[in-house]
C-alpha cells in the first residue's frame, strides 16, 4: 500500500484495538506504527497484539513497525482517611515516609529519593500540576511545603519534581521486566520514559544488545537540559509533550518542540510530537480546529511522525482519529508553503561522502524529472540521511534484512521493501526499478535514482549513485557495454 503523505503515523493499540479487524482497519486508515504502551495491560495482551499485527504484515505486505513505550518510574503520593482531602491555598503541607493515611495536613510519599535530592524552594507538581507544593524546609524523610496552587488530592496521584536532578534510574524494576519482553517477542523499538541524561540512554542500551532501536522521551525538564548530549545517543526523539506541559511553563513548550525537531533532523534521527494531538475525538467524531492546527504544525515543523494515544487506545472513535490525521497530514504537505517551509529549514551537513550522495540524490531529483529516490541499505542510515533532506520526490527505502525495513517505518517519507540480498550494483538497480515500478511510482519511461553502497552489505559504504531508466532492457544492455 502506498502512501500519499510522506510523514508517518504513530497509533497506540489499547482496549478498544485490540483484535484484528480494529487494527487492520487503523492500518488501512493510515496507521504507519503501531505502540505497546507498557503502562497498560498485561505481557500475554502485548504479545497478542503484535502476533495480530505480525499477521496484518504479512497480509497486506508491507513492513509495519512496532514500537514498546516503557512506563519508567512513577512518583506517588499514598492514600487519605477519606480517599481524599482539600488543600487551600497557603497553608502547609507535609510529605513524609509515614504510611498512615493522610489528610489535610500531611501524606505518604514512598520515594525517599526525593527527599534525599529536595532543596528548599523546589516546587512538587501533584496531579499534573493541579496541585503545586514550595518545599520550605525537608529532610530525608519528609518535606514541610507551601501550597501554592490548592484544590482537592486524592489516592495515589502522580507527582513531578521539575527543578531537581532525581537520583533515579529511567528503568524500575517494572520496566526491566517489559524491556526483556518487548525484545524477546521482536519489537522494532523501546519508547525511553523518565530519562534525565544521557547516561540513561546508555543504560538501556546495553540491555537491549541491538534487538531494537531506542526512542527517547523527552518529557523532563533535566532531558530538556541535556538535550544535545541525549539526541547524540538515542535512535529518535519523541517530544513528549504531557509531562514536559506540566514541569515547565506551558508556554515554552511549542519553541522547544520546534528546536528539538529540527536538531534531531539535522541529526538524521526520527523525531515523533505525541500527546493530545487529537484528545477531543476520544469521545467525539470530529477533532476541534485547534487539534487541526496543532497536528498541521508538526508536519510544518518537519517531524517524522505524529502520535494518538488514547484517541486509539480507548476512544470512541480510533479509526475515525487516524484517518483526520492522515487527511490533515495529505492537506498540508500538499501545500506550496509546506515545501517553502521544509526547504528553508533544511540544514547543511557534508562530513561524508554519504552526505554528499544523498544531497546529489536529492537535487538531481528536483532538477530532473525523476520519480523516485531508490536506497539501498543495511542499517536503515542511507534512509535516514536521505530522509533528512526532504526530498519533493518519493523514498524506496530497500533492504534484505526485514527487521531493517520494519524500523525504518518510522522515518520520514520511507516507503520500506524488503529485496534480496545484492552482491552487484546492476542487481540493485534492477531491483529499484522492478519496486519503482511493482509500488506505482514510476513507469518503464520514467527515470528513478539509485544510491547503494560498494562493497555491498557493508553498513555505512554509501559511495555510488545513478540515473536509471526504469527500462530493464536499456539497462542490462548498458550493463553489458
Amino acid at each position: 500500500m502506498r502512501r500519499l503523505r510522506n510523514v508517518k503515523i504513530v497509533a497506540t493499540l489499547g482496549p478498544v484495538s485490540s483484535d484484528e479487524k480494529t487494527i487492520r482497519a487503523l492500518f488501512e486508515a493510515g496507521a504507519d506504527v503501531f505502540r505497546l504502551n507498557m503502562s497498560h495491560g498485561t505481557h500475554d495482551d502485548m504479545a497478542a497484539r503484535h502476533a495480530i499485527i505480525r499477521k496484518v504484515e504479512a497480509d497486506m505486505g508491507r513492513p509495519i513497525c512496532i514500537l514498546a513505550d516503557l512506563q519508567g518510574p512513577k512518583l506517588r503520593v499514598g492514600v487519605f482517611k477519606n480517599d481524599e482531602a482539600e488543600l487551600e491555598m497557603g497553608a502547609d503541607f507535609r510529605l513524609d515516609l509515614d504510611k498512615t493515611p493522610g489528610d489535610q495536613a500531611r501524606v505518604y510519599l514512598g520515594h525517599p529519593e526525593i527527599f534525599a535530592a529536595l532543596r528548599p524552594d523546589a516546587n512538587l507538581l501533584v496531579n499534573d500540576g493541579k496541585i503545586r507544593l514550595k518545599v520550605k524546609e525537608c529532610g530525608k524523610d519528609f518535606a514541610n511545603c507551601t501550597v501554592t496552587v490548592g484544590g482537592m488530592i486524592s489516592n495515589r496521584k502522580g507527582v513531578n519534581v521539575p527543578d531537581v536532578m532525581l537520583p533515579l534510574t529511567a528503568l524500575s524494576p517494572k520496566d526491566l521486566k517489559d524491556l526483556e519482553f518487548a525484545c524477546q517477542i521482536g519489537v522494532d523499538w523501546i519508547a525511553l520514559s523518565f530519562v534525565q541524561r544521557a547516561a540513561d540512554v546508555l543504560e538501556a542500551r546495553e540491555l537491549i544488545k541491538g534487538r531494537a532501536l531506542i526512542m527517547t522521551k523527552v518529557e523532563k525538564p533535566m532531558a530538556v537540559d541535556n538535550y544535545d548530549a541525549i539526541l547524540a545517543v538515542s535512535d529518535g526523539i519523541m517530544v513528549a509533550r504531557g509531562d514536559l506541559g506540566v514541569e515547565l511553563p506551558i508556554y515554552t513548550v511549542p519553541p522547544l518542540q520546534k528546536r528539538m525537531i529540527r536538531a534531531a533532523r539535522a541529526a538524521a534521527k526520527p523525531v515523533i510530537v505525541a500527546t493530545q494531538m487529537l484528545e477531543s475525538m476520544i469521545d467525539s467524531p470530529m477533532p476541534t480546529r485547534a487539534e487541526v492546527s496543532d497536528v498541521a504544525t508538526a508536519i510544518y515543523e518537519g517531524a517524522d511522525g505524529v502520535m494518538l494515544s488514547a484517541e486509539s487506545a480507548a476512544g470512541s472513535y480510533p479509526i475515525e482519529a487516524v484517518t483526520t490525521m492522515n487527511n490533515v497530514a495529505i492537506s498540508v504537505e500538499s501545500d506550496p508553503t509546506y515545501r517553502q517551509v521544509i526547504e528553508s529549514s533544511r540544514t547543511v551537513n557534508r562530513s561524508k561522502v554519504a552526505d554528499g550522495i544523498v544531497a546529489a540524490a536529492r537535487e538531481i531529483a528536483e532538477t530532473a524529472d525523476i520519480k523516485a529516490i531508490c536506497c539501498f541499505t543495511q542499517s536503515g542510515t542511507t534512509a535516514a540521511l536521505v530522509a533528512r533532506e526532504r526530498p519533493r520526490v518519493p523514498i524506496l527505502a530497500l533492504t534484505p534484512l526485514v527487521n531493517t525495513a520494519r524500523r525504518m517505518v518510522m522515518t520520514w517519507g520511507a516507503h520500506c521493501v524488503v529485496t534480496e540480498t545484492h552482491h552487484q550494483f546492476i542487481e540493485a538497480v534492477l531491483s529499484g526499478v522492478r519496486a519503482a515500478k511493482s509500488y506505482g511510482f514510476a513507469t518503464s519511461k520514467d527515470q528513478v535514482v539509485v544510491t547503494a553502497g560498494v562493497p555491498f552489505n557493508v553498513v555505512g559504504s554509501t559511495n555510488i549513485l545513478r540515473v536509471a531508466y526504469c527500462d530493464e532492457a536499456l539497462i542490462l544492455a548498458d550493463h553489458e557495454k
